[in-house]
């Protein structure tokens, strides 16, 4: 039985980050948001589309080599509230949210990594957004 807000996308879904992860690690809720400093974020988010991941592992704070990991949720999930509805109707990024972990099941080494202009222009947009973090 699905729950309302329980989407029935069925994935394979991604989760991109710079961590240097191995299979069957699991990434927790609880870290710090890599779009507004200071603020801890109350769910774990991925999505269904790759290059989100990779939009997502490209925007991460850190170091280290970007990485598009594979994942599994192990508990319910929803849709981000953050762009669904919100920012675009519907959920055409098939973005998603969990408080419960998500497993990592694989990488994948291969999708299309944003350009340097884009990443500049996402991140000048999310500098000047004066909307709030649905947490």
């Amino acid at each position: 039985m699905l729950l309302q807000n329980h989407p029935s996308d069925k994935g394979p879904f991604y989760h991109g980050t710079k961590a240097d992860l191995q299979v069957e690690d699991l990434l927790t809720a609880g870290g710090n948001s890599n779009y507004k400093s200071g603020f801890k974020m109350n769910h774990i988010y991925f999505t269904a589309l790759p290059n989100g991941a990779g939009l997502a592992a490209a925007l991460a704070k850190g170091d280290g080599a970007e990485r598009v990991y594979v994942v599994e949720p192990t508990g319910n999930f929803e849709n981000d509230p953050n762009v669904t509805d919100k920012k675009f109707p519907g959920n055409p990024t098939r973005s998603y949210r969990s408080e419960k972990p998500l497993k990592i099941i694989g990488e994948i080494k291969e999708w299309n990594r944003p350009t340097s202009e884009d990443l500049q222009k996402f991140r000048e947009k999310l500098e000047n957004s004066n909307g709030e973090i649905i947490n």
